[in-house]
């Protein structure tokens, strides 16, 4: 006899995997995902459709070709190299336009793509910069100027570090380091000197009090505290680095691209020895694939999420097609900390990020000469971002046993207006296989009358009774994209420890773009939680009644049976974020025959 209704959790989490067999993935990894697409895992649960990006400067970096620099010195200034004919040029902007940099044209090669190291001996910020080709070039940020290292001895360097107040430089298989509290001198006799790694070195990292060298074969590190007692050891003789831009250090750790996946440097219990795990092991398929796509990579974190973002170049490929990789760093080391996601529409070939205070803010570039800032906006600079969760196929306890399914509900925290399509299949079936029946489509959508969410940057995004810190006297936000037809006479209403403070008209900032709103508390005053209610668009009235709930359960009804079912969720619109938290299948099991 058939049972009574059952019901089947589902939470969202695990991230992307694809090295399980269907029936072990559906039954061993259930509420993971076979595609996780433009989505992340977030580490307090469910995954989020990812914020977009828009362009830092209206302008392109002077020049044709790739960006091949890319150093956020703030938010408000960035420094940028171009390709321009056959040299490399340097080029710094504030958001209005792109200036040459004092000796930015004194580079007479084009070099490749360029690594930096920042440092401060004598009291000023500076950075330095090598591209393989050309003389090492240090970019003071008190004023401006560039300058080039003249010593032929770390000319065509590809690669820098600062390590002991000292400079190291990768000069194909030799590690050059200058004198200490200097970058230009390389005097034998002021300390300089010079180190035979036997293979051409691929990247160069410090982690903790160590300086970790990379080549595709080996990873050694260096220790010692000047040319008197610098000593050379192993840590792995047989895997190495592939590619210097891949390495990054995230949550005590050091990732990086080896040949056979991505992999940790992890410490193990003996003080300055390392185990190396490979982390990409749950998503082999698809590491596969990606390394198979390209020898170009660039990486960035978002250190405020815990992100390992890694994006594969391919020259000639349309930004909507190129792909990327998103790893989530959880709280336990080893393998098993980092959950996957992927990316498609992201073009990167150079990528930095900077903190101004506590926000966070990151950029990229590629052949199209523009910088732009990752994690902001609902949309690839104005194009739809296509989201795409598929579960893997689940038996709910027993894959030998039919199932009738009723109902569906989806626990979704939305952000504001939202429009997806959800599919259940059965039974392992592809969608060109019409044997089976299949239900269709449900769409699910959300509106939420009267009032907007406003999101786009690390300070303004879904502010809708959420609380931030406040300082006294002016909070900067910024409404991006503008999704809604905002103008400057929407209004926000603003609370202050709960209370209504003010109401705000917007102004629009100077490219038009953007819209800004000020929030300016007494002098003198202290820390508070202030909170953006809600944005009226131009055609409401300002009212005292605060809301406008939107919804987050959704039940739909759902007609079909299998022995096993797969979801799948697909968003591909312009509108803002949204997290997936948890299914629930109503369904009644049939009788074994």
């Amino acid at each position: 006899m058939a049972t009574q209704w059952q019901t089947f959790p589902v939470e969202f989490k695990g991230g992307l995997i694809s090295n399980l067999s269907p029936l072990q993935h559906g039954t061993n990894a259930v509420g993971s995902a076979t595609i996780l697409q433009n989505f992340e895992v977030k580490k307090d649960g469910g995954y989020s459709k990812i914020l977009g990006y828009i362009k830092y400067d209206s302008a392109a970096v002077t020049g044709t070709g790739k960006v091949l620099a890319l150093k956020a010195i703030s938010s408000t200034k960035i420094i940028a190299a171009r390709e321009d004919g056959s040299e490399t040029k340097y080029y710094k902007s504030s958001g209005s336009g792109w200036s040459l940099l004092t000796n930015g044209d004194s580079l007479n090669s084009l070099g490749g793509k360029v690594n930096h190291a920042d440092f401060n001996l004598t009291g000023d910020d500076k950075v330095i910069f090598v591209d393989g080709v050309n003389a090492p070039q240090v970019y003071n940020t008190s004023n401006d100027s560039l300058t080039a290292i003249s010593s032929s001895s770390v000319a065509a360097a590809s690669h820098v570090v600062m390590y002991k107040n000292t400079a190291f430089y990768s000069v194909n298989n030799l590690l050059k380091f200058a004198a200490p509290y200097s970058v230009d001198d390389l005097s034998v006799t002021n300390g300089a000197g010079e180190i035979n790694i036997t293979q051409p070195i691929t990247g160069l990292v410090v982690f903790r009090d160590q300086l970790i060298i990379f080549t595709k074969n080996s990873v050694k590190k260096l220790t010692g505290s000047s040319a008197a007692d610098f000593t050379v050891s192993p840590i792995a003789d047989n895997i190495g680095c592939l590619n210097g831009d891949t390495i990054q250090e995230i949550g005590g750790d050091i990732i990086y691209l080896a040949a056979d996946g991505i992999r940790l440097l992890s410490a193990t219990d003996r003080i300055g020895d390392f185990g190396l795990d490979i982390v990409s092991d749950k998503i082999t398929k698809t590491a596969t694939s990606f390394l198979n796509s390209t020898t170009q990579y660039c990486t960035v974190l978002l250190k405020n999420k815990a992100q390992y973002r890694v994006f594969a170049y391919v020259d000639g490929t349309q930004a909507s097609a190129s792909s990327g990789l998103i790893g989530t760093k959880f709280i336990s080391q080893g393998g098993e900390s980092i959950q996957w996601s992927s990316t498609k529409g992201i073009k990167a070939f150079v990528a930095d990020s900077v903190y101004s205070g506590a926000t966070e803010t990151i950029y990229f570039a590629n052949e199209d000469g523009y910088i732009y800032q990752m994690d902001s906006g609902a949309t690839f600079n104005g194009e739809a971002i296509e989201s795409i969760y598929e579960s893997p196929y689940m038996p709910l306890a027993d894959p030998e046993v039919r199932k009738t399914f009723y109902k569906m509900t989806l626990y979704i925290e939305p952000t504001g207006g939202m429009d997806i399509d959800t599919n259940l299949k059965f039974d392992f079936s592809p969608s060109s296989d019409t044997a089976i029946v299949q239900p269709d489509t449900v769409n699910i959508s959300s509106t939420l009358s009267n009032s907007i969410f406003v999101f786009g940057n690390s300070n303004a995004r879904y502010i809708n009774g959420e609380t931030f810190t406040a300082t006294a006297n002016q909070t900067a936000f910024i409404l991006q994209d503008n999704p809604y037809n905002v103008t400057t006479t929407s209004k926000v209403i603003v609370t202050l420890n709960g209370t209504e403070i003010t109401t705000y008209t917007l102004a629009s900032a100077a490219d038009g773009s953007n819209y800004d709103i000020t929030i300016t508390l007494a002098t003198g005053a202290t820390v508070n939680d202030v909170v953006i209610i809600k944005l009226l668009p131009p055609s409401s009235t300002v009212v005292t009644t605060y809301g406008g709930q939107i919804d987050n359960v959704y039940s739909e009804s759902v007609i079909g049976s299998g022995k096993t079912v797969a979801l799948r969720v697909t968003d591909n619109s312009t509108n803002p974020t949204f997290t997936l938290d948890t299914a629930v299948f109503e369904y009644r099991q049939n009788d074994r025959q």
